[in-house]
């Protein structure tokens, strides 16, 4: 697929992302939220993570939200920004807070593991078509959104059919499904999301979760003839892979997962969505841009917050042009990015 859109317009740039951003507070030791004596102050949010991991790897990035008019909206506006990401459209609410959470740990694949959300009534559940700016939202090649700004307010929804609608002249939209059952008021979320997701150019979606949503199964195929209208559907299986359909026409392509020391997940989807959309940009074939994905994952997943720094461009293109038999060798453990990169610079440096 060819990425056009406006980004030849003045204030255009290679991805707009837009949703909700929230402080997250993450524990100084493992245990329960009870006996944790305390937390450290960082950032998360799914679309933010693409945005910052984008901009981190020299994309031009445009971060599009709603925070509240406290120390919390102004911390997030400074990290986010710190990363690169333009935040000039960020809008601030006097009224509404910004949101927080707090989490375990542990994995959220884990029984043990805990989160605890601070955002109903936040400053981003009020995001809405009267009050964001739909121009710089569509002032990217690539719009990038997910399934959890639909879930937090009538209004974000109605938001994000819109920005979903099919227009000539509008950017790629990126949608993640990202289902949160918990965010849902009721049982409608699952359509709510199928709906979307058939309007979206580029798809991403967990196996698991396309089972778990609309009960489907028998793996990407099945996926894909539930979801035929996206021209890039990326089916994920978690430790197995990840499969993306590039086109109506064209087969399947499949690339296993690396084999990681995982230190936490939290944040490992966004980051392979994030490194799939870098090489999108860049126009690489389908295989690479899976491989792309899954060494942005691998990055995230060796590090303790939601957000890792990507490998270096040319550090993850050479391991993306690997050989089947050189790419399944792969072992990445915690600091993997920067001893790749210390080992390179040290065959450079005579």
């Amino acid at each position: 697929m060819t990425i056009t859109g406006p980004c030849n317009a003045p204030d255009g740039v290679d991805v707009v992302a837009l949703g909700e951003s929230m402080v997250t507070f993450l524990p100084s030791r493992p245990g329960r939220l009870a006996d944790v004596p305390s937390f450290e102050r960082a950032i998360g949010g799914a679309e933010s993570n693409v945005a910052c991991g984008l901009a981190a790897a020299g994309h031009t990035v445009r971060w599009v939200s709603r925070v509240g008019a406290d120390g919390f909206g102004d911390h997030l506006i400074e990290a986010i920004g710190a990363y690169g990401v333009d935040v000039s459209a960020v809008r601030r609410d006097p009224a509404r807070p910004t949101g927080v959470y707090f989490r375990t740990a542990g994995d959220r694949a884990t029984d043990a593991h805990e989160v605890a959300y601070y955002r109903a009534g936040s400053a981003a559940s009020a995001m809405s078509v009267a009050n964001m700016d739909l121009a710089a939202a569509r002032s990217g090649r690539v719009l990038h959104l997910s399934g959890i700004t639909a879930a937090l307010s009538a209004d974000c929804l109605n938001l994000m059919r819109e920005l979903t609608a099919r227009r000539a002249d509008g950017p790629l939209v990126s949608f993640d499904v990202n289902h949160r059952p918990g965010l849902w008021r009721g049982a409608d979320g699952p359509d709510v999301l199928l709906d979307l997701a058939r309007a979206c150019d580029v798809v991403f979606v967990g196996a698991d979760e396309a089972e778990t949503s609309w009960g489907v199964s028998g793996g990407p195929d099945a996926v894909r003839a539930l979801l035929p209208e996206p021209g890039v559907l990326v089916v994920k299986e978690g430790g197995r892979g990840a499969t993306v359909f590039a086109s109506a026409t064209a087969p399947a392509v499949f690339v296993p997962a690396l084999d990681v020391d995982v230190v936490a997940a939290t944040g490992a989807g966004d980051a392979f969505a994030a490194g799939f959309l870098s090489a999108t940009l860049r126009g690489l074939p389908p295989r690479d841009r899976l491989r792309h994905g899954h060494l942005w994952a691998a990055a995230t997943l060796t590090a303790p917050g939601d957000l890792a720094a990507p490998p270096a461009r040319d550090t993850a293109d050479r391991l993306a042009a690997l050989d089947d038999a050189g790419w399944e060798k792969l072992r990445l453990g915690p600091g993997w990015t920067q001893a790749i990169e210390r080992a390179d610079e040290e065959v450079r440096t005579p």
